[in-house]
C-alpha cells in the first residue's frame, strides 16, 4: 500500500541522487499547498514556526497533498515534544525543526519522534494508520522510520558543533538557514558574506564526509541555485508562496504600466 503521505517518492529521488524541490507555505488556505502540488514540486515546507497555523490549518494542508506527487513536510515550532507530538500525528511525510544547536538537542528531536523503546513519542495514530486500514503491526514498523526528520542549523553554535550533530543516528535531512545563521554571528540577512559562507561550507563540508542529505531553505536566483548545488544540497525549499504571489503580480502590473506609457 502505498504511503499517505508520498514519503517514498522523496526518499526513491534522494536514493537515487537526484534533487529533491520544494516550496513555503505560510498562506493558511490549503488550496495553496494543491496548487504547488501542481506546478510540480517534490515536497511543501508547510511553516508551522512562523505561518499563522493551528492544527487544524496544518491538518488540512498536509491532506491537501493526499492524492497528488508531492510530499507535505511541516516545520514546528520548536524542540519540544508536547510540540511536535500533535503534528506527528497529522502524518506528514516529514517534521522539520528550527534552531537545533548541539547533538543532544538533534537526539531530542529523534526521541520525540520514535515511539519507545526508540523514543518518547505518545502513542494516539489516527491519519497514519488510515483510520485502521494498517493493521498495527505494520504501522508500527512503519513509524520506525516515518516521518523524515530535517533538524536546521541555523546558529553559529550548531556550526561549532556540526561534527557532533551530523553523527546522531535517525536525523533524515540536516538542513541550512542560512538567514538566522547569519543573524547569530551579527550579519542578519548577509549570507555572502565571506565569514557567514564559510560556516555554511563548514556545515556542507561535514554533511557531505558523513555521507548524509544536505538541505537549504532560501530564495531563489539563477546564481544562488547554482551555489548551493555546488555546495552538495539534494533536498532544497525555495521561495514561499507571499513572494511567489508578490512577485508574479508586480511583473503584471509593471509591464501592464508599460504598455500604456
Amino acid at each position: 500500500m502505498a504511503s499517505i503521505n508520498n514519503i517514498e517518492r522523496i526518499r526513491q529521488r534522494l536514493a537515487e541522487g537526484q534533487i529533491c524541490i520544494g516550496s513555503g507555505v505560510t498562506f493558511s488556505d490549503p488550496s495553496v499547498s494543491e496548487l504547488i502540488a501542481e506546478a510540480g514540486y517534490d515536497f511543501s515546507w508547510i511553516d508551522g514556526e512562523h505561518g499563522p497555523f493551528d492544527l487544524n490549518c496544518l491538518l488540512q494542508h498536509v491532506t491537501a497533498a493526499c492524492g497528488t506527487d508531492m510530499a507535505p513536510f511541516v516545520r514546528v515550532r520548536q524542540n519540544e515534544v508536547n510540540e511536535i507530538k500533535p503534528v506527528l500525528d497529522l502524518a506528514p511525510a516529514g517534521i522539520i525543526v528550527p534552531q537545533v544547536q548541539s547533538a543532544r538537542a538533534a537526539e531530542n528531536v529523534v526521541r520525540a519522534c520514535r515511539y519507545p523503546p526508540h523514543g518518547v513519542r505518545g502513542f494516539g495514530p489516527r491519519r497514519g494508520t488510515r483510520f485502521g486500514a494498517i493493521p498495527m503491526a505494520e504501522y508500527l514498523q512503519q513509524a520506525e522510520t516515518d516521518p523524515m526528520l530535517v533538524i536546521q542549523i541555523e546558529h553559529i553554535d550548531a556550526v561549532n558543533q556540526i561534527d557532533e550533530i551530523v553523527a546522531v543516528d535517525g536525523i533524515d535531512i540536516i538542513c541550512l538557514g542560512p538567514n538566522d545563521l547569519s543573524g547569530s554571528m551579527g550579519k542578519l540577512g548577509q549570507i555572502d558574506d565571506p565569514e557567514v559562507a564559510a560556516a555554511i561550507d563548514a556545515v556542507a563540508d561535514a554533511v557531505r564526509a558523513n555521507d548524509r542529505v544536505l538541505g537549504v531553505s532560501t530564495f531563489y536566483s539563477p546564481e544562488t541555485y547554482a551555489r548551493w548545488m555546488e555546495r552538495g544540497v539534494r533536498w532544497i525549499s525555495l521561495n514561499v508562496d507571499y513572494a511567489n504571489l508578490f512577485n508574479a503580480s508586480r511583473e503584471v502590473v509593471e509591464a501592464a504600466r508599460r504598455t500604456n506609457v
